[in-house]
C-alpha cells in the first residue's frame, strides 16, 4: 500500500482542496484591518466637514466584505 503517514496524507488532501488558505486568511486580516483603519480616519473627518458620502459607502462596504470573506474562509470541521 502507501508508505505515507495517514495524518500527512489527510493534510495534503486538505491542501489540494483549499490551496493557499493560510495566505488568503492573512490577506483577509490585513484588508480588514486596513478597512477599519480607513473607516476610523473617515469618522475623524466628519468633524472637519470634508467627508464625501460615496467614499464612506465604499469604506463601509470594505468593512463588511473583508471580515465576511474571512468568516467564510474558516475551517468547516
Amino acid at each position: 500500500m502507501s508508505k505515507i503517514d495517514p495524518e500527512l496524507k489527510k493534510k495534503l488532501l486538505r491542501e489540494t482542496q483549499t490551496p493557499f488558505k493560510g495566505l488568503r486568511r492573512i490577506l483577509w486580516i490585513a484588508f480588514s484591518g486596513s478597512a477599519f483603519l480607513g473607516l476610523l480616519i473617515m469618522f475623524s473627518k466628519i468633524g472637519s466637514g470634508e467627508l464625501q458620502q460615496n467614499n464612506l459607502f465604499i469604506q463601509l462596504g470594505a468593512c463588511i466584505l473583508f471580515p465576511t470573506l474571512l468568516f467564510l474562509d474558516r475551517n468547516k470541521d
